[in-house]
């Protein structure tokens, strides 16, 4: 998995020496605003079992973004877990999916449509 563009970075897992190992999430990045650090967000479905429904919630964690991938925010990104790289830092982002709605077809970038109102005609 080496990627063409060239980075100094040691925290790389392509040009670094820092090894990979546990979970991989997909996620969207919603803040770029840390150096060579991003924000990543991604829906989940929890059931509650006294109503019978699914609802949203969401997962935020904080990834390292090397030189080489330069995620910006709205991307659909692929994180894995790697060791601690700060105190909040566990995750390096290792591939860009491309942009948020790109592709429709996959149920993890499809975003939910708000409900209509529907208004009762007495």
């Amino acid at each position: 998995m080496a990627k063409e563009k060239q980075c100094n970075d040691k925290n790389c897992p392509f040009h670094g020496d820092l090894g990979l190992r546990g979970s991989t999430f997909v996620g969207k990045v919603t803040s770029d605003k840390m150096r060579k650090t991003v924000t990543i967000n991604w829906e989940r479905r929890h059931f509650i079992p006294k109503y019978e429904r699914n609802e949203r919630r969401w997962s935020k964690l904080k990834a390292h973004n090397p030189e080489c991938i330069n995620a910006k925010e709205g991307d659909m990104v692929q994180v894995k877990e790697c060791r601690p790289l700060s105190k909040t830092k566990k995750f390096v982002v290792i591939k860009i999916l491309g942009k948020e709605g790109e592709n429709a077809a996959d149920p993890k970038v499809e975003l939910y449509g708000k409900k209509e109102n529907k208004k009762w005609n007495h």
